[in-house]
């Protein structure tokens, strides 16, 4: 990691929603943070790891990470954990107890919803959590919000001993905004003090604290109803007064800003009698969240008219180009007409893999093989779905690659009797969620062949340590995992279990070929390191001979963003037959010399450029 941080002067700041997440939790006087990566919430705990006085680390998932701030906090130190929407599935069973037992330092949890899907597999409204778990929720609208919020969340997670949620989205963790830091506080902890009846959630002794854990949900409604954060905004057109949280605010006051608005920051409990106000106050009520209706569900069934997901949309953006013409047409006004540019012709850049990425060859192998169902997992590699190999059948969430291979195993019928099962997983998904699963295709004797894609680094989040890197959040060196080892005290047969290098595409093919011809557990474990890490070191470049080149496209097959296709051609064979050729030349400034490309060309038209040619590295830490 970096240096540590400068202590920020007590001025204006110009931070992301994810920067002042983070300098909020330090001057809170935090003492321990957990988190495990995911996009859009990873950059808290990177900031946070520069602070040196405070305990950080990259926790092996999010229950974990949520059971370290946990035993924090029952120390009384005050901690916090982050995660990204469907992180906080992964930490909902320790959550869900924690509600009940409460805390003693205080603890937030930030939980960032990707709204729009740019980095998730689904849309998951995590104001959802508050409600099942009785917790207080914040929804900050700004950076400043972010840091205000994150503070006043520490100080409300004591007051009333139990965990605070801080809602982000993708918007508030990326932009950036003017923030004005307060004064940082120190905060000792008291030590733990033994109380099995809070502590220890057996039957007998949970059952009473639940009755708690409802008063206390009535107590949080009274403090949501006085909270500075929940603030009306008067207007003089009274035709239509919102309800509104999180970013979409600014969308709403830059869209309607002569519309008067009851602005929700602390939005759970939700504090009905003051919108009771509102709406008595206007001719309709709007309410716009995203993404789900719960808010406007909560009015309906308190007998407060408003509109909501009826007018509006239930995913993506509430944007002021979604709720201009959503309004006009619940006022029966003209709908307003959207400025059309003239379509810009762009070149398609579709999503691919990085110049020289260790999982090329694996695609590129699984691709040649026929009779294979190949079951994905979440990672850069998810990738392997698209074009050249169309080499992924099913990707569902963390480590489901393993359950869902072997429930095709134990499942298949006639049509699949003569097909093989593959399951592929990342080094960081396995250890986040994989390991039971092979642990239980092991023990069910599942016919499964794992490929275990070990590129040390969580590659899709910016390349983060992990166990299986040797190094911890800072930097220094830990104890690394033994993959193979590993394998096999889950319980594979140590003869089915292959350690081998990516680019080696004969090796690889042999490898794979054999393993799904045999009948019971085996793992092929990968050992390159990812290429935007410290730990690749690129080769010699290699470029394209004209002159050779015959135009097979083998070359292209391999799916690297370095080979470019010069031109295209057509030939009839001597049988009749027309083929597509396609002649290529390598960008050798991007080429880091894997050699995969080398490897399938036939006329063998790919050599090495001049040893005098400079590599130039073009890839950048993300």
């Amino acid at each position: 990691m970096g240096a540590a941080l400068p202590e920020p002067a007590p001025s204006r700041l110009f931070l992301s929603g994810n920067d002042a997440v983070a300098l909020a939790v330090r001057d809170a006087g935090c003492r321990v943070a957990a988190a495990y990566p995911g996009t859009p919430s990873t950059e808290i705990l990177e900031v946070l790891a520069r602070y040196p006085d405070l305990y950080t680390e990259w926790s092996i998932n999010e229950k974990v990470s949520l059971e370290v701030a946990l035993g924090a906090s029952m120390v009384g130190a005050r901690a916090f954990c982050a995660m990204k929407h469907v992180g906080l599935n992964v930490a909902a069973d320790a959550l869900m107890t924690m509600t009940v037992t409460g805390t003693e330092g205080g603890l937030v949890i930030a939980v960032a919803d990707d709204v729009g899907m740019s980095s998730s597999q689904n849309e998951q409204d995590s104001r959802f959590w508050a409600r099942f778990a009785h917790l207080p929720l914040f929804e900050p609208a700004d950076a400043q919000e972010s840091y205000d919020m994150t503070r006043a969340a520490f100080a409300l997670s004591e007051r009333f001993c139990c965990p605070a949620i801080l809602r982000l989205t993708t918007r508030i963790c990326h932009v950036k905004g003017r923030v004005i830091a307060g004064e940082r506080e120190t905060h000792e902890p008291g030590g733990f003090v033994k109380d099995p009846q809070r502590w220890v959630m057996v039957p007998g002794n949970a059952k009473p604290r639940v009755a708690r854990m409802h008063e206390r949900e009535e107590a949080l409604r009274a403090a949501s109803t006085e909270s500075a954060f929940n603030v009306l905004l008067p207007g003089e057109d009274r035709r239509i007064g919102f309800v509104v949280s999180g970013p979409a605010f600014m969308h709403v006051r830059e869209a309607f800003p002569a519309a008067p608005v009851f602005k929700l920051g602390q939005s759970y409990p939700l504090p009905l009698e003051r919108v009771r106000e509102l709406a008595a106050g206007v001719d309709q009520l709007l309410v716009v969240e995203e993404t789900e209706a719960l808010v406007e569900n909560e009015l309906r069934a308190a007998g407060i008219a408003c509109s909501g997901k009826d007018t509006l949309p239930r995913v993506g953006e509430l944007s002021p180009d979604v709720l201009r013409p959503a309004v006009a047409r619940l006022l029966g006004e003209p709908v307003p007409a959207k400025a059309h540019l003239a379509p810009q012709q762009v070149f398609p850049r579709p999503p691919t893999m990085c110049v020289a990425c260790p999982h090329l060859g694996i695609y590129y192998t699984l691709a040649q093989l026929r009779n294979i169902t190949i079951s994905g997992d979440i990672g850069c590699y998810t990738l392997g779905a698209g074009q050249p190999w169309n080499a992924l059948d099913t990707c569902i969430s963390m480590g489901a690659s393993m359950g869902v291979a072997l429930g095709m195993d134990k499942g298949r019928g006639e049509a699949d009797a003569k097909k093989s099962v593959v399951a592929v997983i990342g080094d960081s998904t396995f250890m986040h969620m994989g390991m039971q699963g092979l642990l239980d295709i092991t023990w069910n004797r599942g016919n499964v062949t794992v490929l275990l894609l070990d590129n040390r680094a969580v590659g899709m989040t910016g390349g983060q340590d992990n166990p299986g890197t040797g190094r911890d959040i800072h930097g220094e060196t830990v104890p690394r995992i033994d993959f193979a080892k590993l394998c096999e005290a889950l319980g594979v047969n140590k003869e089915r279990i292959h350690v081998l290098d990516p680019y080696q595409l004969p090796v690889l093919f042999k490898t794979l070929r054999e393993e799904t011809k045999v009948r019971e557990p085996s793992v092929i474990i990968t050992n390159r390191p990812c290429v935007l890490i410290d730990d690749y070191q690129p080769a010699q470049p290699y470029k394209v001979i004209a002159d050779q080149c015959t135009g097979c496209g083998n070359c292209l097959d391999v799916g690297c963003p370095a080979i470019h296709v010069t031109r295209r051609a057509k030939e009839v064979k001597p049988s009749g037959k027309e083929v597509e050729l396609a002649f290529t030349r390598i960008e050798t400034s991007a080429c880091t010399g894997c050699g995969l490309c080398v490897q399938p060309c036939a006329p063998e038209a790919i050599v090495h450029a001049a040893p005098e040619h400079p590599v130039k590295f073009l890839h950048a830490k993300i």
